[in-house]
């Protein structure tokens, strides 16, 4: 086997008296004082053995010098020697798909790779150096011609063996226990997606029943479950209210204070038709008993769906495009701070009117800052110029074609943020509004 960088050095043969003093000298400083009293008897093949055989037996061995990281046998590839650990410590993983963390231990006095070298098959585990270590080579033909033969050493190989095997199965059903546990959690995560999922209005379009408006949205989150939101909904006959937010960070807390967040949206507004309030009192709302710190951007309008005339108001989010004719323009909005940091802010609104045939475009940064590979950010001028060109498509088909996009810009890596789109669009014939004289 090719051990690389690693060093050989030749193990020589000292005094008779000093053959433990000789042996024990090649461990770390520190140990070598117990291990003196001990003579060879921390070497587990060695215990009860007759040191002057064993020393005779050793007297052309080599040991090698392992750096940390380093792998000493590899699944697979063929082994024809014993080695003893003496300093240092190893590790034997027996799935390479596992990090070092889930291995066997291997100490110093213990020794690795006799399985192999008794029967002769290829390497089973991967066998590598947590630490710089040190190893006693012990060649096949050496082991069993000269070491073998001395009483006690075969008894000590079998001992050990079988410690071997009680640890492997003792490893094996803690890695069994732990997959249990990952597929519980797995399940758990599929359901908290399908509850999440059911919080929001995902049909498309939102309400096919309705002439006057045309509502889509989409939402791919960067984990099973996410902290972006939209919701849509009709207050009265003509009224409708419409936002769109992202929760800071990602994962379960985010998708909690996700939930928690809709939950409020959705009572606040039925209370009022001034999306400025809707904000006050939710801010309020989350701000209380927060000691996640978390927070939320939000914007959220309501329209008129007759006049198109719409309300809105924001809290730190990203500004919404208006489609209409060829061109994606830049909604002005008003400040206002994240939803849920700080008690007592006041909101603002503004209004505008929604024309036939446009459409207004919210997204979160999930979108304009998705990266490709070379740290570029898909960006808002680039979604601006893509919805402009996209125009005259439904609005779903606006959504899919930008997320496609997305997802090619960024060469199809996973999701760094959650990524979620909400199109609203008047019909081309809906009704224009009389213009005030």
């Amino acid at each position: 086997m090719d051990f690389g960088a690693c060093r050989r050095d030749r193990f020589k043969r000292a005094p008779s008296r000093r053959l433990a003093e000789h042996f024990t000298g090649l461990e770390r400083r520190g140990e070598g004082a117990e291990r003196r009293i001990a003579g060879l008897n921390w070497i587990t093949l060695f215990e009860g053995a007759d040191e002057a055989a064993i020393m005779e037996a050793l007297s052309e061995c080599e040991v090698l010098v392992l750096p940390a990281g380093t792998a000493l046998l590899k699944p697979g590839e063929p082994n024809d020697t014993v080695y003893v650990l003496l300093s240092g410590q190893l590790t034997a993983i027996l799935d390479p798909a596992l990090p070092a963390e889930a291995g066997i231990r291997i100490l110093p006095g213990e020794s690795v790779g006799e399985l192999s070298a008794i029967d002769g098959q290829v390497v089973s585990a991967l066998v590598m150096s947590l630490t710089d270590a040190r190893l006693l080579v012990l060649p096949r033909d050496l082991f069993w011609q000269r070491l073998n033969p001395i009483p006690a050493v075969s008894r000590n190989l079998l001992a050990e063996l079988a410690k071997r095997m009680r640890r492997s199965n003792e490893v094996m059903l803690e890695v069994q226990r732990k997959q249990l546990e990952l597929e519980f959690l797995r399940q758990e995560l599929d359901t908290a997606r399908q509850l999440q999922a059911s919080m929001l209005p995902l049909r498309r379009p939102m309400f096919p029943d309705r002439q006057d408006i045309e509502i889509v949205a989409t939402m791919e989150p960067a984990s099973a479950v996410g902290g972006d939101l939209f919701d849509a909904f009709f207050i009265d006959d003509n009224t409708l209210f419409f936002c769109i937010g992202d929760v800071s960070g990602h994962g379960i807390p985010a998708a909690l204070f996700m939930a928690r967040s809709i939950g409020l949206l959705r009572i606040a507004a039925m209370g009022s038709r001034r999306p400025e309030r809707v904000l006050q009192r939710v801010n309020e709302q989350l701000c209380a008993g927060n000691e996640a710190n978390m927070f939320v951007t939000l914007f959220c309008g309501v329209l008129d769906t007759a006049s198109g005339r719409l309300a809105y108001t924001n809290g730190g989010h990203c500004a919404p495009l208006v489609v209409e004719g060829g061109e994606a323009t830049v909604l002005p909005i008003p400040k206002g701070a994240l939803i849920g940091a700080i008690p007592g802010l006041r909101y603002v609104a503004k209004e505008m009117v929604l024309a036939p045939g446009a459409t207004l475009v919210c997204f979160t940064d999930g979108v304009s800052e998705a990266c490709n590979a070379a740290a570029e950010e898909f960006s808002e001028e680039r979604l601006r110029a893509m919805l402009g060109a996209l125009w005259a498509d439904t609005p779903a088909a606006m959504l899919d074609a930008v997320r496609a996009a997305v997802a090619q810009f960024s060469g199809h890596a996973p999701l760094m943020d959650d990524c979620t789109l909400l199109a609203v669009r008047r019909p081309i014939d809906a009704p224009v509004p009389p213009q005030p004289t």
